[in-house]
């Protein structure tokens, strides 16, 4: 039995109880309309071990947009589709001490993304993916991630016309500069093509099947299909344990050490690679973008089970 595997239910049911005392100590991010009415008091877990039982509490059956979660998935996705080459024509790997939005540190690295972690790379990224328009990107890639996941994800419509009612003038300019330095063919699908991708929408449960394709997880999690790539999982879930949490990286990978990556709509996922995947979502955030129960539940998990990846 893996460490994640042994987690029981009553330890987790305490750890949520424990984690659901620090939602107020987040808020809600009000830039985004509709996910500044959210219920800052949800918390939900899912536990999914390669092998083993799972194990869940909260609300779990509450649907959430991934948001910045969905990053890591891009990458993947893309390295599978065009390969190492092709992809980090356009995007780095090195990690940022700026905003998730930074850009000014996109302009310090002349119009070339730091990482595929943050907004300049995704909606770098983005680009990439096939199809004629966001739409059909969108739908193209969520199919993809249900097929070899078994999850169900789907595009919350409304979030999305929450998101287009924005003027986003920081991914407006950041998406002008990747095209001025040659990163981006088109401004304005890059960018609908970047909201639509973070406006796909799950539960803890489809996050957690995500994870475990991340993990390396075969068999039912990946019905009809080879395994990905090793070198390709290998080089997200790194750049995830080094990018996925912002400026709050270095830091969580030294007190948690897990690959992690966090979305404005306080989602989180973990990966343990080769056991299998932790998803939370609670919605209240602190400065930096990250889930303050979702980040105080996870680092829980990980000293209780002793699932960093440094042993």
């Amino acid at each position: 039995m893996t460490r994640l595997a042994a987690l029981t239910q009553d330890q987790l049911n305490t750890e949520v109880m424990h984690a659901r005392a620090r939602t107020r100590m987040g808020r809600l991010p009000d830039y985004v309309p509709l996910l500044a009415k959210a219920n800052p008091d949800w918390i939900a877990v899912w536990v999914q071990p390669l092998h083993g039982p799972t194990c869940a509490a909260g609300d779990v059956h509450q649907p959430f947009v991934l948001m910045s979660v969905v990053k890591p998935l891009l990458l993947v996705f893309l390295l599978e589709q065009l390969g190492q080459r092709a992809v980090f024509a356009h995007v780095g790997m090195d990690p940022s001490d700026q905003s998730f939005h930074s850009l000014s540190q996109l302009r310090a690295d002349q119009g070339f993304p730091r990482n595929p972690m943050i907004n300049s790379g995704a909606i770098a990224l983005a680009d990439l993916l096939p199809g004629r328009d966001g739409t059909s990107r969108c739908e193209t890639f969520r199919q993809w991630l249900n097929q070899i996941s078994g999850s169900q994800l789907v595009l919350n419509e409304p979030v999305l016309a929450s998101v287009r009612s924005l003027p986003n003038e920081a991914n407006r300019a950041i998406a002008h500069l990747l095209a001025e330095s040659g990163h981006l063919r088109s401004v304005e699908a890059a960018l609908d093509t970047y909201n639509q991708i973070c406006c796909l929408s799950g539960t803890v449960e489809d996050l957690a099947k995500l994870g475990v394709v991340l993990a390396g997880g075969v068999g039912k999690f990946k019905p009809q299909n080879s395994p990905l790539t090793p070198q390709n999982l290998r080089i997200v879930n790194a750049l995830m344990l080094t990018c996925g949490l912002y400026e709050f990286s270095g830091r969580f990978a030294v007190r948690v050490g897990l690959p992690t990556k966090s979305g404005v709509s306080g989602a989180m996922l973990s990966v343990v690679p080769g056991q299998g995947a932790i998803a939370c979502y609670s919605p209240a955030i602190d400065a930096a973008g990250n889930s303050v129960a979702g980040l105080y539940l996870l680092e829980q998990l990980a000293q209780t089970l002793n699932l960093s990846i440094f042993g």
